[in-house]
């Protein structure tokens, strides 16, 4: 089964018309892209976009054959006119079924936005879903037979959507992820391709065409993530964001509990508000036993208050205590942890913050802290598969 993406971006195309933004200006070339449509083997077009037919020709390809036309979601501004050739545009009823003269068989699925996203199954079996913008599937069962040769959604505007189909078995790990509807909240270029690496999907230009059920390499997302960054610089939210499309996963909050610091605690609040309802935290400092067990992937934040926690256990910050014996028990805990990290089999992001760029501390204890940091972070760095640096909210990749 052939699928020719005729658009991918959003509804109102990317850059939208007369947006100022920083995105927009720099979708040019390449990174244009008019609203999402797709063309299955000629014969069945989902979604009915402005210039549908010259977008085929651009891609080589005709809408001379199309036996149907789905719509997938309500369609806002001027109606579209409709192709001479084409046959008039319908939606599926959610749960029904729809056989073509051509052999593919259309099953309309119900989303939790306004919406129909359909699963084409071809002839010879292979399988494609295709979810509209902004939506997620709704009542999928427990467990699905098989997974999806491909699945074509909005990644960006809902993760959680790949999570779910992640959760029952329809997105495995031989499923191409396509993402879609791209809007101008998508990070540009090589940022965007980075993003969507990390959700094991990527974005293709439009006019590709894609064999559906072809091997193609899935996007190998790194085992070991370390996020460094200043304060506020974004780093915990560019964590959090690797992670949004599993389905399971476990934050560890190092920071714990501190009564009678409501800034301290508007602060835990936000991050709550933030993270997926189906994430579970743990706020502990025992790193080593969680990163030792099986399970879901973990988000450690962060490394810096683990070290916090660690000095206090060993005494390091006194002077004396340091030279008798602190600094040895320090170096064995820090050890013992990157170990931990360098044998772990779960996937693992880990946030710790960059102190060495800024202000020299004033106290011995602010120093020792500081190099400290240094070191633990250069040693959890060695064992990452990619290591990333947030400066004012945008990443820098400094391995992998």
């Amino acid at each position: 089964m052939e699928l020719t993406l005729l658009g991918t971006g959003a509804p109102e195309g990317l850059p939208r018309p007369s947006c100022p933004c920083a995105v927009c200006a720099s979708a040019r070339g390449p990174w244009a892209r008019a609203a999402t449509a797709l063309l299955v083997d000629d014969a069945l077009l989902l979604d009915l976009t402005p210039g549908a037919m010259f977008a085929a020709a651009r891609a080589g390809r005709s809408l001379g054959a199309v036996r149907q036309v789905l719509l997938t979601h309500p369609h806002d501004g001027p109606a579209v006119e409709l192709p001479a050739p084409l046959p008039p545009a319908g939606r599926v009823p959610d749960g029904q079924v729809l056989t073509l003269i051509t052999g593919h068989r259309v099953r309309a699925v119900a989303m939790d936005a306004p919406g129909t996203g359909y699963e084409v199954t071809s002839p010879d079996g292979e399988r494609l879903l295709y979810l509209p913008p902004g939506a997620a599937p709704a009542g999928l069962p427990e467990q699905v037979e098989r997974p999806h040769e491909m699945v074509v959604l909005d990644v960006i505007g809902r993760p959680d959507a790949v999570a779910r189909l992640r959760a029952v078995g329809a997105v495995g790990p031989a499923t191409e992820v396509i993402a879609v509807h791209l809007d101008h909240d998508a990070p540009p270029g090589p940022a965007l391709e980075r993003r969507l690496a990390a959700a094991g999907a990527r974005a293709v230009p439009d006019g590709t065409t894609l064999v559906v059920g072809e091997y193609h390499a899935v996007p190998d997302v790194p085992r070991r993530v370390l996020v460094t960054g200043g304060a506020r610089s974004g780093k915990s939210l560019e964590a959090e964001q690797r992670l949004e499309t599993f389905p399971e996963v476990v934050y560890v909050a190092t920071g714990g509990r501190r009564d009678g610091d409501p800034e301290w605690a508007a602060r835990i609040g936000l991050h709550r508000e933030r993270r997926p309802g189906a994430w579970r935290t743990e706020e502990t400092c025992e790193l080593t036993e969680l990163l030792g067990a099986d399970g879901p992937p973990l988000l450690i934040d962060c490394l810096s208050l683990w070290l916090t926690d660690a000095m206090d256990r060993v005494g390091a910050w006194e002077d004396e205590r340091w030279h008798d014996g602190g600094e040895a028990a320090l170096r064995e805990r820090v050890a013992e942890l990157v170990a931990t990290v360098r044998g772990t089999r779960r996937p693992v992001v880990l946030v710790t913050n960059e102190v060495g760029s800024g202000v020299v501390p004033a106290t011995a204890a602010g120093l020792r802290f500081r190099d400290e940091l240094g070191r633990l972070n250069a040693a959890v760095a060695a064992e990452c598969e990619q290591v990333l640096l947030v400066v004012a909210g945008q990443v820098l990749v400094l391995r992998g």
